[in-house]
């Protein structure tokens, strides 16, 4: 995939991107995203440290700061996009959003409204490899808020925006939920929360107005260079105010996590803490389109044959993840899966036997 994305006026949002450790880190505030190829200007000389990364810089000098420098600025940098390594420093504590595209929640059969889950995992950065291992691996275009300070209740939701790919093992992940209830989120956090997981975008975008901003966003995830999912961002159910509100209602419910408990990301003071990943929902378009009809007669069959041993959806789960194995259905070591969107990013991840 070649590498060309549209980069917001700097009058409209401040773009960075941080260069790979072993390439020597700078940060760079991006004006143009070319065939590959990034130009702006090197904000190094205003960092107070090696460490200090874009959300740093903002608190320290404030966004008007860093435009105007960039304004003033008269020689630009030209660096690879292969040599980008993360934007932003971020934690393991995220949050995710089931089913918050209408057409994605009739895909996967699920009905009702979107849910909350916590996803624990590192972010990596946007060329990480995925492992495959024997997952049903899927995958999922998402818009994310890395909130640049604590939202806390009552202040407007506002921050600093990347893309992330919600990468699921959908056998863990069934053989997990309460079919029942899939608003309960269970079994989210255990089939979301793998090692790489969770690959995030090579630029991280603070825009001036985020309303605004959003409207012109359009999502798009390929595999192999066929695209797969293709949507507006704002064609969601619930926004990011909404997202918000619904977790501080969920701040206290206990997620079940690999036989231990998890919990969406909250400070003492009843806030969501900087730097916190929110995942804003996927649409359409994902591999797992439900438990075919052929598939759940199979597992009836199998659970009369045993002697109504066991619980049926048990039978019928384990015979859709042996149908979906044996026919390659999902991810396999060797796709790629590209994510580019306009004004945000790219992520190419290549799914790989093993790490």
């Amino acid at each position: 995939m070649t590498r060309t994305v549209d980069i917001a006026p700097l009058e409209e949002a401040l773009t960075f991107a941080q260069t790979k450790a072993q390439d020597g880190e700078r940060l760079i505030a991006v004006r143009t995203y070319q065939e590959g190829q990034i130009r702006g200007v090197d904000l190094s000389s205003l960092c107070a440290s090696a460490s200090e990364d874009a959300i740093d810089l903002i608190h320290r000098l404030g966004q008007d700061a860093i435009r105007a420098f960039v304004q003033a600025a008269k020689d630009e940098v030209e660096v690879s996009s292969d040599h980008l390594g993360l934007p932003i420093r971020l934690g393991d504590q995220n949050i995710g959003v089931g089913t918050n595209y209408a057409e994605h929640a009739a895909e996967s059969t699920v009905v009702g409204s979107p849910f909350l889950f916590p996803k624990i995992v590192q972010p990596t950065a946007w060329d990480a490899p995925i492992p495959a291992g024997d997952a049903l691996l899927d995958f999922e275009v998402e818009l994310c808020l890395v909130p640049l300070e604590a939202l806390m209740p009552g202040s407007p939701v506002f921050g600093g925006l990347i893309l992330g790919n919600d990468v699921t093992d959908r056998a863990v992940l069934l053989r997990n939920v309460d079919v029942t209830d899939p608003q309960s989120g269970k079994g989210f956090t255990s089939g979301k929360s793998g090692p790489n997981y969770m690959p995030v975008g090579d630029l991280f975008v603070v825009p001036r107005n985020l309303p605004s901003f959003l409207s012109r966003l359009t999502l798009q995830l390929s595999v192999n260079g066929q695209v797969r999912q293709h949507a507006a961002a704002t064609d969601w159910i619930w926004d990011l105010e909404e997202i918000v509100r619904q977790c501080r209602l969920k701040r206290d419910v206990r997620w079940t996590y690999w036989g231990g408990e998890a919990r969406l990301a909250f400070g003492e003071a009843a806030d969501i803490p900087a730097r916190t990943v929110i995942m804003a929902g996927t649409p359409a378009g994902t591999v797992f389109h439900g438990v075919p009809t052929k598939d759940r007669l199979m597992g009836a069959l199998a659970w009369l044959l045993s002697g109504c041993k066991g619980p049926l959806i048990a039978k019928v789960i384990e015979r859709y993840i042996k149908s979906a194995r044996a026919a390659k259905t999902y991810l396999q070591p060797g796709d790629r899966v590209d994510i580019r969107v306009d004004r945000l990013g790219c992520l190419s991840n290549h799914i790989v036997a093993a790490l």
